[in-house]
């Protein structure tokens, strides 16, 4: 298994030009007011639900930000639904639910690229004027044909035959890590390599954000715990009072001025 799952860095490897067109795509959107919005079925539709419900806490985005529609709705995510990938009418009903509009980017995610709930949603994206993009591994199925961006990882049969959770799942879950990734740090929601809007709501994440406070401001612990509790823990407004060296108040005046663009407020 360890072998084949080798494979997989270098199949997505290969998809990388699409990638980037599809995290483009999705930073236009949400600039411009739109989601990010994943839909699939069974194995593929509990990674879309647990990307998209890391990104809030990671990057302080709201939850309507990056949605997952997964065949079957709740009782999927923890155990099968019976029928439900074969449903194209739940798919356009899920989506309604949704409001999908012309700005939304749709991720359709299926490994055998013929799930016709996935296909389905992917053409009433179509209809509505949404961006469609396709996760899959298999280049030449339907999916292929009904996107406009293509990701397709073909990383060559499991071990397991016919069990897509594994190397299909495996090159899924980097496919959109790098999405989700990728695109919320050219929206602005990380300062280098740091999670600069990382939800600090437990003792863990806020010494996580001390520590994060602390590299990105060159400021001692100490200066960095100060900034933090008189910014009401917020990250952002602690990092330009220790960069610039203000209070908090002038820190939020600086960031509304700069349209909560950090880079502009810094003056970096």
């Amino acid at each position: 298994m360890n072998r084949e799952d080798r494979k997989v860095a270098v199949s997505v490897g290969r998809e990388i030009p699409s990638i980037a067109r599809a995290v483009d795509a999705i930073v236009n959107s949400v600039r411009r007011g739109g989601r990010l919005i994943y839909v699939g079925a069974g194995s593929s539709g509990r990674l879309a639900v647990l990307d998209a419900a890391e990104c809030p806490p990671t990057f302080g985005v709201s939850p309507a930000t990056v949605q997952a529609v997964i065949a079957g709705g709740r009782k999927a995510v923890s155990g099968a639904v019976e029928g439900a990938e074969d449903s194209e009418r739940n798919a356009v009903r899920d989506l309604r639910a949704r409001k999908l509009a012309r700005n939304d980017v749709v991720v359709g995610i299926a490994a055998s690229g013929t799930t016709p709930y996935v296909l389905s949603a992917l053409a009433f994206a179509r209809k509505r004027g949404a961006t469609t993009v396709a996760v899959t591994s298999n280049r030449k199925a339907p999916i292929a044909r009904d996107a406009q961006i293509v990701i397709a990882t073909d990383a060559g049969p499991e071990i397991l035959t016919g069990s897509t959770r594994l190397k299909a799942g495996t090159s899924q879950k980097l496919v959109l890590n790098m999405l989700s990734t990728a695109a919320m740090v050219r929206l602005g929601h990380a300062y280098d390599n740091l999670m600069i809007d990382l939800a600090l709501t437990n003792d863990k994440l806020r010494q996580r954000g001390l520590r994060i406070l602390a590299e990105a401001s060159g400021a001692d612990p100490s200066a960095a715990k100060h900034a933090l509790r008189q910014s009401r823990h917020d990250l952002r407004v602690a990092l330009v009072m220790l960069k610039n060296g203000i209070e908090a108040q002038a820190a939020r005046v600086r960031l509304a001025l700069a349209n909560e663009n950090l880079r502009q407020a810094l003056g970096e």
